[in-house]
């Protein structure tokens, strides 16, 4: 079975009164192998054309059910697992989506890992260590919010960490980040090759948007727990990650994980969109609830007679 999602599929979608949003895959996915400009490339205000934010709202909740259907079958299926996986700039919207989009999804089914700075006992293994114990297991969806990809991300701004690394000065050299993006390809192919369908978003928030979303999170009270000075800290070096993202966009987007760029000025087409990349995936799967064989209902049928036969 061919698994692939198709990236020039034409995805529309009907909202509201007869509105309807028009695009295909392939305007948000980074095609392997292409040299990745986000400026040129990816708009962080791109909508679709369609402006009706209740109407996509609404969309996103019939995905929500759908997806909470299919992952009824992936789980009872145990053959695939699907790992999605966030990196943003901060406050792009990585935890909205992830609340909104996931939301009919059964806890039983879904793990989510938050991805912060490295602990001690990390940084005494390889850097891809404490991904793959959070990975998830057959017929289990696991979320990433950030991930193995910080290593050349936020590593490659601040060269720094490398040093707490302890990594062997012979593999410090430049060629450091290639030989990270091949090891992250290897491994993802490898994932793959066993079962994982790997789901990997970018969101692309706008310097102007951030500072935005900033000044609500100190001006709005309720908010204030969300700022934090760090976050304006990392806004100094707003270029070096826009770099380091463009690099990690082109080296790491394959046929067999690609990387899907989800605007994200707009946070109700954020999540309209990374619905849509999420559904089209689990819709390649042909999930289906397992079939049992005749000796199975049989036996169903035995205990249902000894169960009908019991006196109350």
């Amino acid at each position: 079975m061919k698994i692939d999602v198709d990236l020039d599929e034409k995805r529309e979608i009907e909202i509201g009164d007869g509105g309807r949003v028009k695009f295909r895959l392939r305007d948000i996915a980074v095609k392997p192998g292409k040299k990745v400009n986000l400026k040129k490339d990816f708009d962080t205000d791109f909508t679709g054309g369609y402006d009706d934010k209740a109407g996509a709202l609404q969309h996103v909740a019939k995905n929500v059910q759908r997806l909470s259907d299919m992952q009824e079958m992936l789980y009872a299926q145990d053959v695939y697992s699907v790992l999605i996986i966030f990196q943003a700039m901060d406050a792009a919207g990585k935890d909205g989506a992830i609340r909104h989009v996931m939301s009919g999804i059964n806890p039983q089914g879904c793990q989510v890992t938050s991805f912060k700075a490295p602990t001690s006992d990390d940084l005494d293994h390889d850097y891809l260590r404490r991904a793959s114990v959070a990975l998830p297991g057959r017929g289990m969806i696991g979320i990433f919010n950030r991930s193995y990809y910080e290593e050349v991300v936020v590593v490659r701004v601040h060269p720094e960490l490398l040093i707490k690394q302890k990594l062997p000065v012979e593999t410090r050299g430049k060629d450091i980040w290639e030989k990270r993006f091949k090891d992250i390809n290897n491994f993802e192919k490898y994932l793959r090759r066993n079962g994982t369908i790997i789901v990997k978003f970018f969101l692309n928030v706008s310097k102007k948007e951030q500072k935005r979303r900033f000044l609500s999170r100190i001006d709005e009270a309720e908010k204030n727990w969300k700022f934090s000075p760090a976050d304006f800290a990392e806004r100094q070096h707003w270029d070096d990650y826009q770099k380091a993202f463009e690099e990690m966009l082109s080296n790491t987007s394959t046929q067999a994980a690609p990387w899907f760029v989800i605007p994200a000025d707009n946070k109700w087409f954020a999540r309209l969109a990374v619905s849509e990349v999420i559904t089209a995936v689990f819709e390649k799967l042909e999930l289906a609830m397992p079939v049992v064989d005749d000796a199975r209902r049989a036996e169903l049928q035995r205990v249902k007679a000894q169960l009908l036969a019991e006196v109350d």
